[in-house]
């Protein structure tokens, strides 16, 4: 198998908001073949994606009604360290999110409070929450503590894993403003063109210097799901096990897809240059979708990603293969040249299901309890008579 010498980081986490203490931050990096690399588990656009005051450009604004169901997670955590995630309504009182969000992997102990802020108004840069009043929610804003926590039990805490996918059940039923979105389940996602929202980081002149303004305002673009790790096109350079670790490590990436952040310049079409070299082919090459192309920032994980209206995956990581393979800066910024990482929600459906139900499948089991009352009243009738 064909290898070649490149270096790769890795990030996207729940941002640590200003004021806080800072976030417990993981690392991991390894060597394979010469392929060496560093993990660090911690929307940009084109142009300006700043205040409108500050001349952000509207067109990543998210403040239609199409968003309304898109919501702003606090995890606040024993000690005062308090952190920024997005997440999207499921069901009427289920939110899909980045399981690294809330936990360090299947059975550790997460958030002490976690809580979901919704709105259906129309500034683009409203924040939805007080962090000098115990997180309470600002006028034009509603907030609603999360009551229960469902973690992929396949997640491992990697920064790199398709697992990373978590449900939080609310204390009460959502808005009745905010829209509920169904699942995307068509199967492989190469070459789909996406919508994905959150309320990370941002930057004042585009991609060119990646993250570097606040979070909490909500903003949206477009990309396309490049590939997965697992593609066949690789013949298994990432997915193949050697001494018990894949390319990232121990954990499931053979469906965890990647988009990368272009500038339509092919130095820095970075899908392109990293197939090229693993596969020595250019069927990934393409360089980007014009001015609504965005990049995944820290802050914007567990956001959605759209086709249609429908949730097709879940905002999890960010990675840099560094300047070699396109990216402007070298640095992990979400600026041009890097890749954003998501996780399907198509490989999830059975345990999504399994934890969220289907309305008609409520409507069944109620149905059902009714009739299996109805038996049980009967048979009393019949043993008294």
């Amino acid at each position: 198998m064909k290898r070649i010498a490149f270096f790769a980081f890795a990030a996207l986490a729940p941002l640590a908001l200003a004021g806080t203490a800072q976030a417990q931050v993981k690392f991991a990096s390894g060597a394979r073949d010469g392929l060496v690399w560093k993990a660090q588990n911690g929307i940009v656009g084109v142009t300006s994606t700043a205040t409108a005051d500050g001349g952000g450009d509207p067109i990543y604004f998210a403040n239609q009604p199409k968003y309304n169901g898109v919501v702003t997670l606090i995890m606040q955590y024993e000690g005062g360290s308090a952190f920024i995630c997005t997440g999207t309504l499921i069901s009427g009182n289920s939110i899909a999110t980045a399981a690294h969000c809330v936990s360090d992997g299947y059975g550790t102990k997460g958030p002490a409070r976690v809580r979901a802020y919704f709105t259906d108004s129309l500034d683009p840069d409203l924040i939805r929450f007080d962090s000098a009043n115990d997180f309470n929610a600002v006028p034009g804003a509603t907030a609603i503590d999360v009551s229960r926590v469902y973690v992929n039990p396949g997640y491992t805490g990697e920064v790199i894993d398709q697992n990373d996918i978590a449900i939080l059940r609310l204390a009460e039923a959502a808005p009745d403003y905010a829209k509920v979105y169904g699942l995307y389940s068509a199967g492989d996602l190469t070459g789909e063109q996406f919508n994905v929202v959150g309320n990370g980081r941002r930057s004042d002149t585009g991609g060119d210097v990646g993250a570097n303004l606040g979070t909490g305002r909500m903003r949206q673009g477009e990309n396309i799901y490049d590939y997965a790790w697992g593609n066949s096109a690789f013949g298994g350079f990432f997915t193949e096990i050697i001494d018990g670790e894949n390319f990232f490590g121990t954990a499931e990436i053979e469906y965890s897809y990647v988009s990368d952040f272009d500038n339509g310049l092919i130095a820095n079409d970075t899908a392109c240059l990293i197939a090229f070299a693993v596969t020595g082919g250019t069927s990934f090459c393409q360089q980007g979708i014009g001015a609504l192309e965005i990049g995944v920032a820290g802050g914007d994980s567990g956001g959605p990603g759209f086709i249609g209206d429908r949730l097709a995956s879940i905002n999890s990581y960010g990675v840099t293969f560094g300047p070699n393979f396109g990216d402007v800066d070298g640095n992990l910024n979400s600026s041009f040249g890097e890749f954003s990482g998501y996780v399907p929600i198509y490989i999830h459906e059975d345990w999504i299901g399994g934890v969220v139900p289907e309305p008609a499948t409520w409507a069944m089991m109620i149905a059902g309890f009714g009739l299996v009352g109805g038996a049980l009243r009967r048979r009393r009738v019949a043993l008294s008579a």
